[in-house]
């Protein structure tokens, strides 16, 4: 089945979201797929490049695009920094929503939501807030929540071992107005404004608090190279109010380099199953 790439410009209060929309030639018969992208990714690597072109197999139509927090630093169409340094919760939750916007604008109102890492968590809270999503994908998300920083941080990534001082810096920085103002962490992902550091100690939704309210099918998957504490596939799965598979991809890391082929076949493969059990209800 041959591949209809169209590149979109999804608007919001400041800049807008750049993605691509993939359409089966002849049209989608499964219903529509909103692909949410980890932190400081983009809508064309991982998962949502390589994601697509078996889902348009399946039948769906496809949004994959950036939220405004994308990358680690950039400057669009000016001279001023944008991207994942400066993300917040509450930003990366209304860009979700103005995509979904977009897509049902396209006919598509109750699409399959998946999400890798922190696109994962926030898909969680997405489909909270949209009750009649028919099925969730997890590509390694994380648990979220008040402890998400310092679980970041003891693995090595995020402030690492300078915590206690970077948390000081930055509430410091926000006190005094320059909560714009940027910070270097000795850990991925290296760079983070005053005020985006804060948001994530103390605004990141938590995926196990959510998880309950979660009642559509869902697939979880996680690498085996990957933490169970940090992306917590089989605790959702005890506290979620709809049904859970959980996968682990043996071989596997977080970014699924040289596993796609095995991402692939498990999404599409639980999805074919789904709807073989009950078509997706989407106009």
């Amino acid at each position: 089945m041959r591949l209809l790439t169209e590149l979109v410009s999804i608007p919001t209060d400041t800049k807008p979201l750049d993605g691509a929309y993939y359409e089966p030639e002849g049209g989608a018969t499964a219903g529509g797929a909103l692909l949410f992208h980890g932190n400081t990714m983009n809508f064309y690597t991982g998962a949502m490049r390589f994601l697509p072109p078996v889902l348009i197999k399946l039948g769906f139509a496809c949004l994959a695009f950036n939220r405004r927090g994308h990358d680690i630093l950039g400057t669009g169409d000016s001279r001023v920094p944008l991207g994942g340094a400066f993300q917040t919760a509450r930003e990366g939750i209304e860009d979700n929503r103005l995509a979904a916007q977009w897509l049902a604008q396209r006919g598509f109102p109750h699409p399959v939501v998946i999400g890798h890492s922190n696109g994962g968590m926030l898909a969680v809270r997405h489909v909270v807030d949209h009750r009649d999503t028919p099925a969730l994908v997890l590509l390694s998300a994380h648990g979220g929540g008040g402890q998400m920083v310092q679980r970041s941080s003891r693995a090595g990534m995020m402030a690492g071992d300078r915590l206690e001082e970077i948390t000081a810096q930055a509430r410091a920085l926000v006190a005094a107005g320059r909560g714009k103002e940027l910070l270097l962490m000795p850990g991925w992902w290296y760079v983070i404004t005053a005020e985006s550091f804060i948001d994530r100690l103390e605004k990141t939704p938590d995926l196990l608090e959510l998880a309950p309210r979660v009642t559509c099918p869902t697939l979880f998957i996680r690498g085996d190279r990957e933490p169970r504490d940090s992306y917590p596939a089989e605790a959702f799965a005890k506290r979620a109010g709809g049904p859970v598979r959980v996968e682990i991809i043996p071989h596997c890391d977080h970014f699924y380099n040289g596993r796609e082929q095995a991402i692939q076949e498990q999404v599409a493969s639980w999805l074919a199953d789904l709807m073989a059990q009950s078509p997706f209800s989407h106009r």
